[in-house]
């Protein structure tokens, strides 16, 4: 994830449908009205049941400003009424305030008209975080003892890297986003310079069907592999740490057309390789 990327510090969210709302209240003896402030049972009667106007908490009017009241919880009606949350850890921060509005009613299948209303964009970085891309894992042949000069050949089977992708949905809103991870290249650093990739970028493309390189076959070692590595010197003592890594481009869509990018994942990992130096002795 980008490192520069925060959550925001607060937002509104649907918590209540009519009936919902009526009963909590019938059997409640208050309540959150928003992230910070605790109302009385009476005052959700007066304000939810009786229309009796109260006042938003917006720390950009002194003040406040006022909040229409509803008749009988608008049972009846289509659509949920919205609180506002605050992120873990940010209580204490004045941004937290921001969400200040009492609870209100949003017609189902709209979004607030507030800038701390939840947007396709925060979806997808939810479901950004969500995504669980397969290991990096990767087969070699030889497998345990390599040769200096004989190509060691790399790849994955096939289906092993397919798109993976995350849905993120606010129930009752319309509002969606999908997030998708796309494995782009398996890239190569053999762990010491006196070696040379195949191809020599050390990116080996991901195929169609999610497999990458070429399987190491009976015979093929006198060729070059389409994905490997070609170690120049044997290890002494310690083995090469040969890294590969996966690089996933992830993109998003959702609700109404948005769409968009996000930061690139690259899933690493390691493995030993010790190579071998064999004397050759022409008579």
């Amino acid at each position: 994830m980008d490192p520069n990327w925060q959550p925001p510090a607060c937002w509104y969210e649907p918590v209540f449908s009519p009936k919902q709302l009526k009963a909590a209240v019938a059997t409640g003896e208050g309540g959150l009205v928003n992230a910070h402030v605790w109302w009385s049972n009476g005052l959700w009667v007066d304000h939810y049941e009786k229309g009796k106007s109260d006042t938003d908490f917006d720390p950009n009017f002194p003040g406040g400003t006022t909040a229409d009241g509803y008749k009988n919880y608008n049972i009846g009606k289509k659509g949920m009424f919205w609180r506002s949350t605050v992120r873990e850890g940010m209580y204490q921060d004045s941004k937290a305030w921001d969400c200040g509005r009492v609870m209100f009613w949003q017609d189902a299948g709209t979004i607030p008209k507030d800038k701390n209303a939840p947007t396709p964009e925060i979806l997808a970085a939810f479901a950004y975080g969500k995504i669980k891309v397969p290991d990096t894992e990767i087969e070699l042949k030889p497998q345990d003892l390599s040769t200096v000069n004989l190509p060691t050949w790399v790849w994955l089977d096939k289906g092993t890297f397919t798109n993976v992708q995350v849905r993120a949905d606010l129930p009752g809103t319309g509002l969606w986003a999908v997030t998708r991870a796309m494995p782009v290249a398996l890239h190569l650093e053999p762990g010491t310079e006196d070696a040379q990739t195949y191809p020599a970028s050390g990116d080996c493309e991901i195929n169609a069907d999610g497999s990458i390189g070429t399987p190491y076959t009976k015979g093929a070692s006198e060729g070059e592999p389409s994905c490997g590595v070609n170690y120049l010197r044997s290890t002494s003592g310690e083995p090469y740490q040969l890294k590969a890594s996966i690089n996933w481009d992830i993109s998003w869509k959702g609700t109404g057309g948005a769409h968009g990018d996000l930061p690139d994942g690259t899933f690493e990992t390691s493995q030993d390789v010790s190579v071998q130096e064999v004397q050759a002795v022409n008579r």
